[in-house]
């Protein structure tokens, strides 16, 4: 049944090496001249030749390790349940296969990638004629494709799962769900403790065991059977190792978190990368998945219809997994083997210490406005202004510590957009946050980041914008503050000369609040458009905001000092008193 696991003793050096990866594709030319890369930079692809799905991502990375997405390509094949039906790639699949891979290759060549780096998994595989296909298509484009184990699959995820999840607490168990075989990882934000392989790809398991559409009971009995087989021999050896936390990744992973965000009365979003689904919502997808016809199942928002065969099967291996590994929540993380394999080329370990989000969360932040080219002199200032605001007035609005954070997050990103054009920033800038694969955020922290950026400038925010629309109403009053909060930093440094050193409170009425602002020279321009544009805080506050100069030493000296961030509530009052 495919069943292949092996045990790893250290995340950064286990029993098997990467080397070969960061010398893959080495030294290649390519037919696009025009592309070359940045100084100090190399351009990398990744091309992951799936069970289900042939992918490619070519990046930029620089000599930090990090890297900037220049092209993402996806087919869905379905060699995963053509194998476990016939052993092996009849001539017009082996075709397709060959022809897409040539595809993402001339892709990759244009691009100007250098270095191009092909792995196949479980299909190829397993695949009779998988060699000769890879063979034949190293002979024809020169690029070299390694078929990977099971264990290696499993430990490049992981490695992108370590750079892109938050992985608090652990260790976690990651399920990397394909088409031919089921990848799985203990470990945490630094070290791998175990991987292994089982032949639980959703295309074999449905070619195998399903014979009637929808699922008949004979159907899903055989399909449960196989799982909890599969499971039980590994099981004892994850748990062992204590998880405490859940993670899923690649196609189906993530098509079952879109359900789930629809299932929660929402759009589709834009991203799931962070979303967290319980055992309950996971149950009533697989229900109504089980009931429904292929047709229907096609038709379902949030599930890809090229992957409505295989989602039965999928649904029930996340349940399964739940019950063996005595976890009730499932965290889906859109990073998988492609990213591993670019991560792994450009030798890039993780450097967050365990648990630590916030580090995480605000890296893929900064690396989203240098993507953008951004103001970052302008938009760190504007962050810190924005948490100083925050914090002296923490006893008013009764915000907790993760608030704050999103606050400074959406500080560094409220002018983004004007990569794309300085009229209407705002608008490009809450698209471009929508879609930006932001690392380490929940979808509705993505929301409330968009949030910030879209309404920066003026208007009041409305449920009218969908990532607003999708906070709760108690939600949206929060976000409402951050927003006041936020416009009022920005115009504390209209200027953009970082003239405004410190924000403190003085004097509060029961009417008004005055914020005292300590500047270096003349400030009349930013006190102004503070003052203008203080309306929403004022009205969040349900008082009239006053932003005086500090004119004196006295005057600054009689301003409260901002209130300590140890101070600040984790959990949220609202509305404040």
């Amino acid at each position: 049944m495919g069943r292949n696991t092996a045990r790893f003793l250290d995340g950064n050096r286990g029993l098997l090496s990467f080397q070969w990866i960061r010398t893959a594709g080495e030294g290649r030319s390519t037919r696009s001249e025009g592309t070359r890369p940045y100084s100090g930079s190399v351009r990398v692809a990744a091309l992951d030749l799936g069970s289900n799905s042939f992918h490619l991502l070519v990046v930029e990375g620089g000599s930090d390790g990090s890297f900037v997405t220049l092209a993402r390509e996806k087919e869905i094949l379905g060699l995963g349940e053509v194998v476990a039906r016939l052993g092996t790639l009849p001539p017009e699949t082996y075709e397709q296969a060959a022809g897409c891979a040539r595809r993402l290759i001339a892709i990759a060549e244009a691009a100007g990638a250098t270095r191009i780096v092909g792995c196949a998994t479980s299909a190829l595989r397993d695949a009779f004629n998988g060699p000769a296909l890879l063979a034949q298509l190293e002979a024809e484009t020169g690029v070299g494709v390694r078929v990977l184990s099971g264990e290696e699959e499993a430990a490049l995820v992981f490695r992108a799962v370590q750079a892109s999840v938050v992985i608090d607490p652990g260790p976690a168990v990651c399920l990397d769900l394909g088409g031919g075989s089921l990848e799985m990882a203990v470990g945490d934000a630094v070290s791998l403790q175990w991987a292994g392989s089982v032949g639980l790809g959703v295309g074999r398991i449905t070619a195998e065991l399903v014979r009637r559409d929808p699922p008949s009971s004979g159907d899903l009995r055989r399909l449960a059977d196989r799982v909890a087989e599969e499971l039980s021999l590994v099981r004892s050896e994850v748990l062992a190792l204590g998880p405490q936390l859940l993670i899923g990744t690649s196609g189906t992973m993530c098509d079952l978190g879109r359900m789930a965000a629809v299932q929660r009365g929402g759009s589709v979003p834009a991203g799931v990368h962070q979303l967290v689904v319980g055992r309950q919502e996971l149950k009533a997808i697989h229900r109504r998945l089980v009931r429904q016809s292929l047709a229907d199942r096609r038709r379902l928002p949030g599930l890809d219809a090229r992957r409505a065969a295989w989602a039965p099967a999928g649904s029930l291996v996340a349940l399964a997994a739940m019950d063996a590994f005595g976890l009730d929540e499932l965290t889906v993380g859109e990073w998988a083997l492609r990213e591993g394999i670019v991560l792994g080329s450009l030798a890039r370990t993780p450097a967050a210490a365990p648990g630590d989000g916030r580090s995480l969360r605000r890296d893929s932040v900064v690396e989203l406005g240098r993507r953008c080219r951004f103001h970052e002199a302008h938009a760190r200032h504007v962050a810190k202004l924005a948490t100083e605001l925050f914090d002296v007035t923490a006893l008013v609005h009764r915000l907790g510590a993760a608030d704050r954070e999103l606050l400074e997050l959406g500080a560094l990103l409220h002018d983004v957009g004007e990569h794309v054009s300085r009229d209407g920033h705002h608008r490009h800038g809450a698209y471009l946050i929508e879609h930006g694969r932001l690392r380490g955020l929940p979808p509705a922290d993505v929301d409330v980041l968009a949030s910030l950026c879209r309404f920066h400038r003026r208007g009041e925010p409305k449920p009218a914008f969908p990532p607003f629309g999708r906070l709760s109403g108690r939600r949206r009053d929060e976000v409402r503050a951050l927003v006041g909060i936020l416009r009022v930093a920005d115009a504390l440094d209209r200027s953009r000369a970082k003239l405004v050193r410190q924000v403190t409170m003085g004097d509060v009425a029961r009417g008004s609040i005055r914020l005292v602002v300590a500047a270096a020279g003349e400030a009349e321009l930013e006190l102004s458009e503070a003052q203008r544009r203080a309306a929403l805080l004022a009205r969040c506050f349900g008082r009239r905001m006053v932003i005086s100069p500090a004119t004196t030493a006295a005057a600054a000296g009689r301003a409260w000092s901002a209130v300590p961030i140890s101070t600040i509530p984790q959990s949220t009052g609202w509305p404040p008193g």
